[in-house]
């Protein structure tokens, strides 16, 4: 059985140990904050190239819409133009007839070789039957050359994908006649990006390599300010925010984001050291006598110093106070 006089002593001891300072190593700090801008930016692909038709015609296949993933040298289209294939029925006829005609030309010289043998023929006449047959040969080449033209041409009627990316709009469809250089499909590709347009006052503290916070507080990731650009555009600065797995399903989708333009002074507390009462904020901190001072402090935002969440406390404390539990009777 405990002796009532230590059951007295523990029963003293126990109210004076509830009491103890938790914060007794923690003072109200004057810290550097960072000053932090709201902006949406706008997803956006870093390359954005369109896929030209390279021939006029009919497109008489698509084979993407929008929002799917194509590689490099993909064939998004085809085009047709009915002329090609008749200029490659008429450059072929030409080569046909000038093989005929080769062909009676060199039957001509090799006569005129047997001729010129047994003396019945001149010179002359074997030098111009020679001539004749280089001639053909030469309108052969060049009639197929021709023919290799047209043949491009109507290979140009594939669709390329100039890159390897999503496609993004694509504002024809098939059945449609187009002209050369008209617009098949938009690609973009080459990464994905937040753009920035920061009004101008504040381009003095965009810095390229700074970390930006994307998203609201509750739920943000960091990002690397990549490019500031040097011209200014209606009165901002336009920035590139590179973000890893960074979310590309809606190209031109607002993304909020958080930009540093400056650094001040600010007292904060331990979150746990502040309490409500009655609708007021308190911060229990050591008096001239040590004892607790309860002070009626008008909170600000939240953050995080070295690891633990603080409060910036706006006014009712000026920095350097000794921290003390509060009471929670």
């Amino acid at each position: 059985m405990r002796p009532p006089i230590l059951g007295a002593f523990l029963a003293l001891a126990l109210p004076l140990a509830s009491v103890t300072p938790s914060f007794a190593a923690e003072t109200a700090k004057t810290v550097m904050l960072t000053e932090w801008k709201s902006v949406f930016g706008q997803v956006e692909a870093r390359d954005m190239i369109p896929a030209r038709s390279r021939i006029g015609g009919v497109v008489v296949e698509i084979t993407v819409e929008e929002g799917d993933t194509v590689a490099k040298d993909a064939v998004i289209a085809t085009i047709t133009d009915e002329k090609l294939a008749l200029q490659l029925d008429a450059v072929q006829a030409q080569i046909d007839a000038l093989a005929s005609q080769l062909e009676n030309a060199r039957a001509e010289l090799k006569r005129g070789e047997d001729l010129l043998q047994r003396g019945v023929t001149t010179a002359q006449r074997l030098d111009a039957l020679r001539t004749q047959v280089n001639v053909l040969e030469n309108q052969i080449d060049a009639t197929t050359a021709e023919k290799s033209v047209v043949e491009q041409q109507a290979a140009e009627g594939a669709v390329l994908a100039p890159l390897g990316g999503k496609v993004l709009d694509v504002p024809i469809t098939s059945g449609t006649v187009i002209m050369p250089g008209e617009v098949v499909a938009q690609i973009g590709g080459g990464g994905f990006f937040l753009r920035l347009a920061v009004p101008e006052r504040h381009a003095a503290h965009l810095t390229e390599g700074a970390e930006i916070m994307v998203g609201d507080e509750e739920a943000s990731t960091t990002g690397r300010l990549a490019k500031v650009y040097p011209q200014i555009e209606n009165g901002r600065v336009i920035a590139d925010v590179e973000i890893p797995n960074l979310n590309s399903d809606y190209v031109n989708a607002r993304v909020l984001v958080r930009l540093p333009i400056g650094t001040r002074k600010a007292v904060v507390v331990p979150e746990t050291a502040l309490t409500t009462r009655m609708g007021l904020d308190f911060v229990t901190v050591a008096g001239p006598d040590g004892a607790p001072v309860k002070r009626t402090v008008v909170p600000g935002a939240h953050s995080m110093q070295d690891g633990i969440t603080v409060v910036e406390i706006l006014s009712g404390l000026s920095g350097g106070e000794t921290l003390v539990e509060a009471d929670h009777e």
